[in-house]
Parts: C-alpha cells; structure tokens; sequence
C-alpha cells in the first residue's frame, strides 16, 4: 500500500505510464479515504498495489524503512524508453547493476515513491 496525495495522478501514472491497470477502487466517506487497486492483473495470479487516499492529505514523509517497489520487465531499457515516452520520471537508466550482470533501472512515481525495473525473461 502507497498513501498518495492525489489519487487520480497516481492512478494516471501506474496506469498510463507503467502500464498497469485499474482493477477496482472505493470510497469510505466515514474515514475519509479514496482506495485504487492497480496491477498488471488480478489476484491471486498477479500482485495488486493498494493506493489510499486520504482526504486532504496532499504529501507524506518518505522515512527511513521505505525503500522501493521492484517490478520485473522482460526489457528494462524497452520499458524505460514508454516510461519516459509516456511521461515517466526515469531515475537511474536501464543498465547492469554495480557488481553483477542483472539489468535494472529505476524510475519515479509523481509521489516520490522509487520502482525498480528488474530484467527478467519471461520465456
């Protein structure tokens, strides 16, 4: 789960920029909070990603435990390529990673939240 400070914007960008797409979302007006559940499929098959909303709540602190979402990709330097094409914040390029072979990139969600492109074959 993300806490987002404008859930249509984070909706856009998992959807239009990572490609990702909109399983479901509700509204709990008594608390005062908007849920998005996006994925590249659905349960169980596929991990869902929780984006929470709440009401009025425009940033978040980032602290010192989060690190990143990680999503593998069949081509890194492919998937940074539509990111940036779609108006993705690419942090670090598709390459390998420092004392190894693993291709991996990272790019920027609009809340600030890191995701790691893992290279991977899916064949």
């Amino acid at each position: 789960m993300l806490r987002v400070g404008n859930l249509q914007r984070s909706i856009d960008f998992y959807t239009n920029v990572m490609g990702m797409k909109l399983l479901k979302t509700s509204e709990n007006p008594e608390y005062k909070y908007s849920l998005a559940f996006v994925g590249y499929g659905s349960n169980p098959d596929h991990a869902e990603l929780e984006l929470t909303y709440n009401w009025g709540v425009e940033s978040y602190d980032m602290g010192t435990a989060y690190g990143h979402l990680a999503i593998a990709v069949e081509d890194a330097y492919a998937a940074c390529d539509k990111i940036r094409n779609a108006g993705g914040k690419v942090t670090r390029e598709a390459g390998p990673v420092k004392g190894g072979t693993t291709v991996i990139a990272f790019v920027t969600d609009p809340d600030g939240y890191k995701v790691e492109l893992i290279q991977r074959s899916f064949s």
